[in-house]
Order: structure tokens, then sequence, then C-alpha cells
């Protein structure tokens, strides 16, 4: 009979052996893990028992190696996520449903120049609103809110003071995020007024596809106004603005 050598001997023993310990300790584990006369570590006094028993700290150890053994992505040596992989990942198709944090950024800029280009556009004639007297405050008066909004109770003028005022005083708040939605509100019917005026006056100019010849897209530039104070008006301020600092000191709500 052929022998087999010390190499080979211990080359099919080894698994065996491994096996068997391995079920040697998992046996072992479940015992002390479970055993009615094992201290239960959630109970345990921090002050008498600084260590968790051995049963818990072995299920512990059993328990990893099992889901590591079940989902290999868990492991240590997964790869990790770089810039270039959430641009071109999957992460290039989702949605961002929390704008808290670093996808609020972009609001601070937006809402500011926002504010400010409606500070422009609330001064007709002058550094003010409401220049009464002026000539681009009388054309105002005579082109656009009489032809086009003489149905409205009360002056002409009254209602083109109120338009500066509101772009001009509401565009200011909106700027520094003070009273965000009630400006964002009062801009978005002063935008969607002007949109009723680009299209009574000019129509929609051959959108989407027509090519407007004087390269004046009038109704346009109001639409786009709108649907920004749309969004401010449901979702508020953001980050850097003074509704932000109020909200903090006097709101009691718990924050997700």
């Amino acid at each position: 009979p052929c022998f087999p050598t010390s190499s080979t001997m211990r080359a099919s023993l080894f698994p065996s052996a491994a096996a068997a310990v391995a079920a040697t300790f998992l046996a072992a584990d479940s015992a002390m893990a479970f055993s009615p006369s094992t201290p239960n570590p959630v109970t345990l006094s921090p002050a008498k028992h600084s260590r968790a028993p051995w049963g818990a700290r072995a299920g512990t150890v059993s328990n990893t190696l099992l889901r590591m053994a079940a989902d290999p992505s868990s492991s240590e040596g997964k790869k990790k996520e770089t810039t270039l992989d959430r641009i071109t990942g999957p992460k290039l198709f989702k949605t961002v449903t929390n704008w808290n944090g670093i996808h609020s950024v972009p609001l601070v800029p937006l809402r500011i120049i926002t504010g400010l280009l409606m500070v422009h556009h609330g001064s007709e004639g002058g550094l003010g609103p409401a220049n009464f007297g002026t000539a681009e405050f009388q054309g105002f008066v005579d082109y656009i809110m009489k032809p086009y909004f003489g149905f409205l109770p009360g002056s002409p003028e009254f209602w083109a003071a109120v338009h500066d005022y509101a772009e001009f005083v509401g565009g200011g708040l909106f700027a520094i995020g003070f009273l965000t939605r009630p400006a964002a509100l009062t801009l978005l019917v002063t935008m969607l007024s002007a949109v009723y005026f680009h299209l009574s006056a000019t129509g929609l100019q051959g959108f989407p596809l027509g090519h407007v010849p004087n390269y004046s897209y009038d109704f346009e530039e109001p639409l786009l106004y709108s649907l920004i104070f749309l969004m401010f008006w449901f979702n508020g301020a953001g980050p850097l603005s003074v509704d932000n600092i109020i909200y903090s000191q006097i709101s009691t709500e718990d924050e997700e």
C-alpha cells in the first residue's frame, strides 16, 4: 500500500480540520450567545461591565463574516466613489429630493441676482419707484397701463405706481431673503401680468420654432421670472437669508 507523505496528509487534513474548528466555534458562539445564563449585553451597566460578554462579541464577529460573505460589496475593499463617478454614473439620472446642504448653494446667487434685477425693473424714470411726471413713468402709463390694463378699477397712474413699488421693494426683500414668500408671491403676480401684456401685444412670436425678426423675445423673460418666483414661494428663501436666521431662532420644530 502507498502511504501518503506528510505534506499530502497535511493538505488533505487541513480543510477537514478547518471546517471542524469553524463548526465548533459557531456552535459555542450560538450556545453562549443564546444561553439563558448569559447576561444580556444590552442591559449590562457600563460601570460594571466595560466589555460585552464573549458570546455577544463572538456573535458580532460571526454575523459580520456572514454578511460579508453574502454581500461582497459591503466589504472594506469596495471602490470609493469619485467625482467622475457621480457625473457619469447612475447618479447622473438621480433627482435630488432634499435641497439642504450643498444642493442649496445655487439658490443663493439665483435669489440675490433675481431680486436686484427686479429692483432695476421697478425704477421707472429715476433712482426709486413711481417717479411721477417723468417721461419714463408717463410712457409706462400711456403705452402699457391704459391700453392693456384699463379694466382695473382706479387710475392707471395708481396701478403703475403699485407695479413699481412691487418690483422695487419686493425685489429688495427678495434679494436679502426677508419675507421671501410674500415678496415672491407679489413678484409672481407682477410677472404674470407682464406675460399677459406681452402676449396681448406681440403674441407668441412664432413660439416654439419661429424666429423673431427684431431679436426681442418679449414674453419669455417674464415667464422665466414667474417660474423662479413660484419656486421660492413654495420652498422659501434658502441659506444666507434673513428668513433663515429668524427661523433658526424662533422655530420649535425638530429638523429631520
